[in-house]
């Protein structure tokens, strides 16, 4: 199977190991993985924050760059959610203000095939053992746009669950937000830091070394609030846990 990476302006601005864990991943379970060199951002930040008509020429050019590929696989939950359930929204929107059904029909073609990493494993192919090894304790955050738009349910669970030497424990309030929300940080920093400290804290309470997570902007958020309490943990994410191996252990 071909697929593209899709790997976020956050992923490759500042976490680029993720996209080398991804291409890893996936290579070791026979994909063949693409990277087009053409994409750039997919307009989330610019929609979010209410650039609704500056974010159509960005959503065109994802389309035009990953429109020939079977799938198109990103660890980003929020970016998923973006393709997956704002994209459709573009397009009934531009139809309602007159537009036509342009731009719709320019996007449809690479929704349904946009894929967040665990959801691709899990429902495309079809493994939850991917014959990982990660000897630490783990505690996972199941982020909003996962857990919320996207419904990825208990695919990251159970992709953690059969990784050798992984400890897996509960999160006290797991499905409540972490604080970061993109502009939501800027906006209203102090909301958005208490929120974090209260993530941090619960997280604290399992006892685990690394805090996992399928999107690197919530685990941004977190990982800072860790460094300003003084905390033990790490944030990790669930790509390089799924990557490593007895042979080429991650960190």
């Amino acid at each position: 199977m071909r697929v593209a990476l899709f790997l976020t302006c956050v992923n490759d601005t500042l976490y680029p190991d993720t996209g080398r864990a991804v291409v890893k991943l996936l290579t070791r379970l026979g994909v063949e993985v693409d990277f087009p060199m053409a994409q750039t951002c997919c307009g989330q930040a610019h929609y979010n924050t209410g650039y609704r008509h500056e974010a159509e020429p960005l959503a065109r050019h994802f389309s035009d760059v990953f429109g020939d590929y079977e799938a198109i696989v990103t660890p980003s939950g929020s970016c998923g959610a973006m393709v997956r359930e704002l994209y459709p929204r573009m397009g009934e929107r531009a139809r309602a203000e007159g537009r036509g059904d342009t731009l719709a029909a320019t996007l449809a073609p690479v929704v349904p095939k946009t894929y967040e990493l665990t959801e691709f494993l899990v429902d495309v192919l079809g493994v939850t053992d991917v014959s990982a090894y990660y000897p630490h304790t783990v505690t996972y955050h199941p982020t909003c746009h996962g857990l919320r738009s996207l419904g990825l349910g208990d695919r990251p669970r159970r992709l953690l669950e059969a990784v050798k030497g992984l400890e897996l424990r509960e999160l006290p309030g797991a499905d409540e937000c972490c604080g970061f929300g993109g502009t939501f940080a800027v906006k209203n920093a102090d909301v958005s830091a208490a929120m974090g400290a209260d993530k941090v804290h619960n997280a604290e309470s399992t006892g685990a070394e690394v805090l996992c997570a399928a999107d690197n902007s919530c685990l941004m958020h977190i990982g800072g609030t860790m460094t300003r309490l003084e905390t033990r943990m790490r944030p990790v994410h669930i790509a390089e846990i799924l990557a490593s191996t007895e042979e080429e252990p991650s960190a």
